[in-house]
């Protein structure tokens, strides 16, 4: 019944823009924390950015600093991440996912994930 669906993925070159959707359904939007993550083949899962329900907090890795923007409209029940000035190092398959306990770096506090959409960057 929880879903959340990862859209907007695709293939760009180094220095374009993507803009990732998430939307969520089965949960109480506002009160989740929203987050994003990103897998590479051959790595761990790594945190990118995160949303405090009320989108008044927000937190970014420093890979992404400066670069990546993380936002949410409640009434759509959506999270986004804008992306641009991308590198191929950005080229990863992109989860969203949603939080409870409140605005958290670590995957394992996140309670919902999505499916993930594939991100690939080429220089």
């Amino acid at each position: 019944q929880v879903q959340l669906v990862e859209s907007g993925g695709g293939l760009v070159q180094a220095g374009g823009s993507l803009r990732l959707s998430c939307a969520a359904s089965g949960i109480t939007f506002r009160a989740y924390a929203m987050g994003w993550f990103r897998q590479a083949p051959g790595k761990e899962r790594e945190f990118v950015s995160a949303i405090s329900g009320s989108g008044g907090r927000t937190d970014y890795a420093d890979s992404v600093k400066g670069r990546f923007s993380i936002s949410r409209d409640n009434a759509k029940n959506t999270v986004y991440l804008q992306m641009n000035s991308l590198k191929p190092e950005d080229t990863a398959v992109y989860y969203c996912a949603a939080d409870f306990g409140g605005l958290s770096l670590r995957t394992s506090s996140y309670d919902y994930w999505g499916q993930g959409t594939q991100v690939t960057v080429s220089s």
